[in-house]
């Protein structure tokens, strides 16, 4: 996408962190701006701060876990704007702890609103891009814990690890429709995601107490030290600029994620050896393919 003026994007957890950069950076381009967040005093006042940039710009309550909640902030942009054109899968909460210890509610949360959001997201903003034939673009949220997964953040890497999975695929399957699709994975940002509990729907229960208490002291401050979210929605207007799947705000992360890949080919090359495959006449399609974009 390369023209953005007068155009319209829609992003989730949009009133704080990487959401409110990636408004900032949209309305500076001069695109309309539909913020969605479960918080709804901050959602004001980030709806507010736009204004005073001279940002075109309303706000949605919206509860990314909720298929329903997501589907009505879709109708709520278009009738706001007419059409939407890029839709940022942003908003995610973190959820980790010990094996064994965790409850069922602290899965169900982090795979709700990480995981399913995503889906959501998807599925309700296709009709209304499809709708308009001018195409369009999906930004979906993931993490460099959607490429490596450090022990104690199974939860959390489980839904990035999906939302990069299913990016792959989506991105296969819109490109002929001319909507791209890029997948943002960032390393440590200066947000508020260590904190997240602080949105968990009632639904979902208590969060397990103290169960990570040593894993969130430590997220904390890696977090707080974090590149600014500023830097990352900027590199996000850039991506979509030109179409990039993958978005990586790190370079420095490299060798973690090479260091996995490695593991991934020793495992190949066991499998060529293996005993147990000997003699074993292994033909699997060829026709299949990753990436097709």
């Amino acid at each position: 996408m390369d023209q953005f003026q007068g155009k319209t994007a829609f992003i989730t957890g949009g009133a704080s962190g990487i959401g409110f950069a990636m408004a900032k950076a949209f309305g500076a381009v001069g695109m309309n701006i539909m913020l969605a967040d479960i918080e709804r005093e901050p959602l004001e006042k980030a709806v507010e701060d736009l204004r005073q940039r001279q940002v075109k710009v309303e706000g949605v309550h919206c509860d990314v876990a909720d298929r329903k909640s997501v589907e009505e902030a879709a109708a709520a942009c278009v009738e706001a704007f007419g059409k939407v054109h890029v839709v940022c899968n942003n908003a995610g909460v973190g959820g980790g702890g010990v094996l064994g210890a965790m409850k069922p509610g602290d899965w169900d949360w982090t795979i709700g609103v990480n995981l399913m959001g995503v889906v959501y997201g998807m599925e309700a903003f296709l009709p209304h891009i499809l709708a308009h034939g001018e195409g369009g673009h999906f930004v979906n949220t993931a993490s460099m814990a959607g490429m490596i997964s450090p022990p104690g953040m199974e939860p959390y890497c489980a839904t990035k690890f999906a939302v990069v999975a299913m990016s792959e695929g989506w991105a296969g399957q819109l490109a002929p429709q001319n909507i791209g699709v890029s997948v943002l994975c960032p390393g440590f940002v200066s947000t508020r995601i260590h904190e997240s509990a602080r949105t968990r729907q009632e639904r979902f229960g208590e969060r397990t107490p103290d169960a990570d208490s040593e894993l969130l002291s430590i997220s904390a401050q890696l977090v707080q030290a974090g590149i600014p979210a500023d830097v990352v929605g900027a590199c996000v207007l850039e991506a979509v600029r030109d179409n990039d799947f993958y978005i990586f705000t790190h370079p420095d992360m490299r060798p973690a994620v090479e260091q996995r890949f490695g593991r991934i080919m020793e495992g190949f090359d066991k499998a060529a050896n293996r005993a147990a495959l000997k003699g074993v006449e292994v033909k699997s399609p060829q026709v299949i393919q990753m990436l097709k974009i």
